[in-house]
């Protein structure tokens, strides 16, 4: 039987993620992952999916260590960075960069050193890249020994981010981690299913992870609460945008057919830093509004929140670019990216699925 787009279709056994779109469940290894988002930390969380449990204080600071050694560029990468001509697209120079790492290493089987390499190392690439392009002098007062998210808004600003920003920022990278065989994650099994090495594969992985209709950064819900502005305005601006016909961003998802427990979670963060920062006291209380209206206009259709409506108002507060929205979110996924690879090598079948023939036949038989 042939399906669309693999749709519902099994490829592969994990115990990395559950993603349950009917019941609104996001887990990993065994924890939901609202409440990693809300009470643990990147570090803690990236810990749990490479180790499948979380750590001891002391594997803790020892996976610290680890990240923060490997967050310097070498002479070698920034050479390549500023060889890359300035109209390629970011995410091309992270592909570029990401595979040029190879270099000398085994190719098979892929090595957890690797990917925490990947990790830390991500977060630099992204902010090289844009102080380059930009003229400005990368940040060399950023703390090596910083948490991930606090180092890596700290190498974009030039100054320490503020505590709002950090958990903010923190709460999205640990819920935009891993979320199943998703395109960009499938497309690093395949290719990790050749016995590629794990660069190629998580260059593919970015390769997908670019495509609007993956990784496309959440710009119409930055438009609505750029349209909106003040939180007086939400319930006028909304009511006209829906008397319209027209569609609210952020709203409703392919997946989750209930609660976005991504959303959810990122709604807790935001409920937490009430007062600590405009954009999201803004986004918490156009949602509240929105969700009133859909109620309304839209009876029974169960309309809620997505994460990319949070998302955008996480990043927006954390002052980030919208060029860099895509770029963070794969700063996030490598994690999962990685995880998946590890655990393809452990049981490898090369992915060789049949397609159906349509077109024409000889006009005689062979």
């Amino acid at each position: 039987m042939m399906v669309k787009g693999l749709e519902g279709i099994i490829a592969a056994e994990t115990q990395i993620s559950l993603v349950d779109g009917t019941k609104g469940h996001l887990v990993y290894r065994g924890q939901w992952a609202k409440d990693l988002a809300v009470r643990h930390t990147f570090e803690e969380s990236a810990y749990l999916l490479w180790h499948g449990a979380l750590p001891t204080p002391l594997q803790l600071a020892e996976f610290k260590n680890e990240l923060a050694r490997g967050r310097r560029l070498t002479p070698e990468l920034r050479s390549l960075l500023e060889a890359i001509p300035p109209h390629t697209p970011l995410m091309n120079t992270l592909q570029a960069a990401v595979t040029a790492l190879a270099g000398n290493a085994p190719a098979w089987p892929p090595a957890l050193e690797q990917a925490v390499q990947l990790t830390a190392l991500l977060p630099t690439l992204i902010a090289y890249r844009r102080h380059q392009l930009s003229g400005t002098p990368l940040s060399e007062g950023a703390d090596t020994e910083e948490d991930h998210a606090a180092y890596y808004l700290h190498l974009l600003s030039g100054h320490p981010a503020s505590e709002a920003q950090v958990r903010a920022l923190n709460a999205y990278m640990v819920l935009a981690m891993e979320h199943g065989l998703n395109a960009s994650t499938f497309a690093a099994r395949v290719v990790a299913s050749t016995e590629s090495d794990l660069y190629s594969a998580v260059g593919a992985a970015i390769g997908a992870m670019k495509g609007p209709l993956h990784g496309g950064a959440p710009s119409g819900v930055i438009r609505l609460l750029d349209s909106i502005g003040t939180a007086d305005r939400a319930e006028p601006v909304l009511r006209a945008m829906l008397e319209r016909g027209e569609r609210l961003m952020g709203f409703g998802h392919r997946v989750y057919k209930t609660r976005d427990p991504r959303a959810e979670a990122l709604r807790e963060v935001c409920a937490g830093l009430a007062g600590g920062d405009p954009w999201l006291d803004l986004a918490r209380d156009t949602e509240e509004t929105a969700i009133r209206l859909l109620a309304e206009y839209k009876p029974g259709r169960a309309l809620y929140t997505n994460v990319e409506f949070y998302a955008a108002a996480v990043m927006r507060a954390a002052a980030m670019p919208t060029e860099l929205f895509t770029p963070t979110f794969t700063a996030a996924r490598i994690v999962g990216w990685t995880t998946h690879v590890l655990e393809q090598a452990q049981h490898n079948r090369i992915y060789r699925p049949q397609s159906l023939y349509t077109g024409n036949m000889p006009a005689s038989d062979a």
